[in-house]
């Protein structure tokens, strides 16, 4: 009898244990399930920010400042400014750069932005990694000889693009009535545009007896080679462009396959009532080492969530403003806004979308360290999966999974 009533007593004591710690665990997790109260102008008292802050950049980054709900973990930063970088100033023009220094998500491409005043000369120069080159505005000449002694000689205008492939000699000149501005893109994340080999470096470095032998004139020849590099300067305007490509071309020709490439002419590769992407790879440019998109989003327009299987992804914002989030594996992402002449980056195979919370058009370029273009829509890959096994993981309805466009859309409307 007594064995009996100690067996209940512990059996009643395990019970009563279990359920407390049972309580006990749930506590927190029905703490962690409490909704986080949140209000439009943001004035509750978990919302606040009593101290002073810097208000024209908490204006401009929203989703960093009040971040969607749904952005969750830690994302290594993927946006910088151009606005932010230090901008060299020579009397021919400036220059300015984004590198992984600045950016250390970026570690595989690098950007550059460059003026060149009308007759502004970028020195002949080259350098170990390709050139992928977007003209923001006005007009310029670009020259450059290939391992063949091959010349190219081309003007290019706003939207135009060039490929200097790596260890190629070449040059920009400003041409037009305002000079030119344009982007260069470099498949290097360190890359460093104030430390390149230039002509006027190579020529000072080398000694005059040297020199002297190597072209067969005197030394008095190269008395006035500059002792300090030129870099960007002041120039007269370059002669006619028939003139300068046929003196180039003397004796070995013209290289086999285009450098520049008239992007500004070209049509649409997607149009859609979100927006449009032309599209430049080797398979319509084909030099090119690096792949890129032009993308245009219409106010309200989504480019739509994908990613890209085969390489990293480096983003200019042109012109507009907009948001991306960028998704990474463990359910993290995180969300940051973008405005003209900022930097973006994805690293391979990370799920992204962009979206225009402008009231004009957002154009930005995606930009790839390898040749052929390839990415991945999720609306795509569900369209192409059995309704039945997709709608057992989202619970959506099979008759919107069969609504699902079969082909790539690319951009969608607002």
């Amino acid at each position: 009898m007594q064995e009996r009533e100690e067996e209940v007593s512990r059996r009643k004591f395990m019970g009563s244990s279990a359920a407390a710690l049972a309580a006990a665990f749930a506590a927190p997790v029905l703490a962690q399930d409490r909704p986080v109260p949140r209000s439009a102008d943001h004035h509750l008292p978990n919302e606040e920010q009593p101290l002073r802050r810097n208000m024209p950049i908490e204006n401009e980054s929203p989703s960093s400042v009040w971040a969607p709900e749904t952005d969750n973990g830690t994302v290594e930063p993927f946006w910088y400014s151009f606005s932010l970088a230090h901008k060299r100033i020579t009397d021919g023009g400036w220059t300015r750069q984004v590198t992984s220094r600045e950016l250390p998500v970026s570690k595989r491409m690098a950007g550059v932005e460059m003026r060149l005043i009308k007759g502004g000369v970028r020195e002949l120069h080259w350098h170990v990694s390709s050139e992928w080159a977007f003209m923001i505005s006005g007009s310029a000449r670009i020259t450059a000889v290939d391992a063949e002694a091959r010349s190219h000689v081309s003007d290019v205008n706003a939207g135009d693009l060039w490929l200097f492939p790596g260890g190629v000699p070449h040059s920009i000149q400003g041409i037009g009535d305002d000079g030119c501005m344009f982007l260069l893109v470099f498949d290097q994340g360190d890359f460093d545009e104030f430390s390149t080999f230039l002509l006027t470096d190579f020529m000072a470095h080398t000694p005059k007896e040297v020199l002297a032998k190597n072209f067969g004139v005197p030394e008095s020849t190269f008395d006035k080679v500059p002792k300090k590099e030129l870099f960007i300067f002041a120039a007269e305007p370059p002669r006619p462009l028939a003139d300068e490509t046929r003196e180039a071309s003397a004796s070995t020709g013209v290289v086999p396959q285009s450098m520049t490439f008239y992007a500004s002419k070209m049509p649409p590769t997607k149009t859609t009532p979100g927006g449009e992407v032309r599209i430049i790879d080797n398979k319509n440019f084909p030099i090119t080492t690096i792949a890129a998109a032009i993308v245009r989003l219409k106010p309200g327009g989504l480019r739509e969530l994908h990613w890209h299987p085969l390489s990293d992804e480096w983003q200019y914002y042109v012109s507009g403003k907009g948001r991306m989030t960028v998704f990474e594996a463990g359910a993290k992402a995180r969300t940051f806004d973008f405005q003209q002449g900022d930097v973006g980056y994805i690293g391979v195979s990370r799920p992204h979308y962009i979206e225009n919370t402008g009231d004009e058009d957002l154009v930005f370029l995606e930009v790839f360290p390898i040749s052929t273009y390839q990415d991945i829509a999720l609306a795509e890959w569900l369209a192409h999966t059995p309704s039945r096994l997709v709608n057992e993981h989202i619970q959506v309805g099979e008759e919107m999974l069969h609504a699902i466009p079969k082909t790539k859309v690319v951009v969608d409307p607002a």
